[in-house]
């Protein structure tokens, strides 16, 4: 059998396919190509065997069936320390093949029967076996390595092979859980929609919101500066075509840590969460310690800022606007680790520019993930994702009063931010502005206290959330010593009508929403 080098190259993404071509035909390797990628080689003057010539067939299926033959498959499985395998190939003729270049249909970006790859996993998965033999290279990210080698030796090492190889099981395990992910909620079946809980997590879910295998596959899409402490490591990974942190443009500042993302990604979810007019929040450990809605977006940094200014100290600020030229003024003496916002004025980015450890991020709006996944010792823990959000029409007033519409308007900021604070959590806002909020306690007693003492008189007026019911009046009583008018919770204690007389002998307004929104 004649000792030459055959590479195979079938690509969807063209780019560097050319100068990769160029040096595999310096090194004296032979080129086996079809379709598109065939014409894009002749158009460059690079000269390609057609697939169809070494098959005898041409394209079948409306190119369903191109690369699927034993001419191809044989040429890429054979062991060639086997001499078994070596007469097999003798006896039909077929000619080993020692480098495939597939990359497969961009199955994330626009789903579809059609765009379901066959053949190329099928070529990338036989590579990738017999990587003892064969090389497989399925991102044009990696061509640069394998061109240094081809130019120096005029083949690939044991160890390139194998490491490409890994390479490409990875890159089949991903595609595959992408079109299992599709065909589960997207292509097959309506949304899975899931009824609500009571309060005690007594009802049954709809389980088909959790598929019954759970197929994951991310993407490591950065290197962060450090893990949660600087002793460990920290990645970002990206899952499906990504989202937010993704588009992102750190403007200045050190490289993001891994507690760095995690706080600014709560901090942008809860800001996009708090309506639609000009918002600011200030988040400390993954909790707010201040957030506030207003007519300008400079009126909501300060007030934000003022909710609890000692804790805003080395936190993480989010705006829903862009963020200009007075707001930067606002916010330079403060000590802060990052900023997000949709975009910075010049005048701004001046401004910040002074504050050379001040991470600046742009990013698009975020998206909320379908499921929740955490790690627990042996497997994960998986639900769907508490969406928040406020529905006014849903409540029920069960005091005596009613609240009036200034009180419904800081019951709804108070709620919101209620499910975005770890549990237990008491939430005190005035006129749209967080003004206390008791974060993670394990009685809400002590919730309540921390909120009351942090609002020092400002909740006079206000409104209280409590992210689960009240089990005891004591907690009423805290929201009415704090000044307090109108409560919203979502009720279902065995003592609400004890709760609700509590409010109605402090005059209280207090509504039900009968959803809970414990957060760990």
């Amino acid at each position: 059998m004649a000792e030459r080098r055959r590479a195979l190259l079938s690509t969807y993404d063209k780019t560097g396919v050319v100068d990769l071509a160029k040096v595999l035909v310096r090194a004296g390797w032979e080129l086996l190509s079809s379709g598109g990628t065939a014409a894009v080689l002749a158009e460059a003057g690079i000269t390609v065997q057609p697939l169809a010539e070494l098959t005898g067939f041409g394209e079948m299926l409306s190119h369903r069936v191109v690369t699927l033959h034993p001419a191809v498959h044989g040429a890429l499985l054979a062991d060639r320390d086997d001499p078994t395998h070596l007469a097999d190939l003798a006896e039909h003729g077929i000619e080993p093949i020692d480098l495939v270049v597939v990359n497969l249909y961009p199955f994330a970006s626009d789903p579809g029967i059609e765009l379901i790859d066959i053949g190329g996993p099928t070529m990338v998965r036989a590579a990738a076996k017999n990587h003892a033999h064969v090389g497989v290279l399925v991102d044009p990210s990696d061509y640069a390595g394998v061109v240094d080698e081809v130019e120096q030796t005029g083949e690939l090492s044991v160890d390139t092979r194998r490491a490409l190889a890994v390479r490409a099981f990875e890159v089949i395990a991903d595609y595959d859980v992408q079109i299992a992910g599709w065909m589960r909620t997207g292509a097959l079946q309506p949304e899975a929609s899931a009824s609500p809980a009571n309060q005690e997590g007594e009802d049954v879910t709809d389980i088909s919101a959790l598929p019954e295998r759970l197929t994951l596959a991310a993407t490591r899409s950065a290197v962060l500066r450090y893990g949660e402490n600087p002793h460990q490591v920290g990645a970002r990974y990206r899952t499906g075509n990504g989202g937010c942190w993704d588009d992102a443009v750190q403007h200045q500042g050190k490289d993001l840590s891994y507690l760095n993302v995690y706080d600014a990604d709560a901090a942008w979810r809860l800001v996009w969460s708090l309506g639609d007019g000009p918002a600011a929040v200030v988040i400390k450990h993954a909790n707010p310690c201040g957030a506030a809605v207003a007519d300008d977006l400079l009126t909501a940094y300060r007030r934000a800022h003022e909710g609890d200014p000692v804790s805003a100290f080395g936190g993480i600020v989010a705006v829903n606007r862009d963020l200009t030229g007075e707001v930067a003024e606002a916010l330079s003496p403060v000590f802060t680790e990052v900023v997000v916002a949709p975009g910075y004025t010049p005048e701004a980015r001046e401004i910040l520019a002074k504050k050379k450890n001040l991470r600046l991020l742009e990013t698009t709006a975020p998206t909320e993930p379908e499921l929740q996944v955490r790690s627990i010792s042996g497997g994960l823990l998986v639900q769907t994702t508490d969406q928040g959000g406020f529905d006014r029409a849903a409540c029920v007033t069960v005091t005596e009063r009613a609240p009036d519409e200034a009180e419904w308007l800081d019951l709804e900021l108070a709620w919101r931010l209620a499910a975005k604070v770890s549990s237990n959590c008491i939430v005190l806002v005035k006129n749209k502005t967080a003004v206390g909020i008791g974060a993670g306690q394990q009685n809400r007693r002590d919730a309540g206290r921390i909120a009351a003492e942090k609002a020092a008189g400002r909740a006079v007026g206000g409104a209280c959330a409590s992210d689960a019911f009240f089990p005891f009046r004591d907690g009423l009583d805290a929201a009415a010593d704090a000044g307090a008018t109108c409560v919203i919770q979502p009720g279902g204690s065995v003592r609400d009508d004890e709760v609700i007389a509590a409010a109605n002998e402090a005059g209280m307004a207090m509504v039900f929403t009968g959803v809970r929104h414990f957060r760990h």
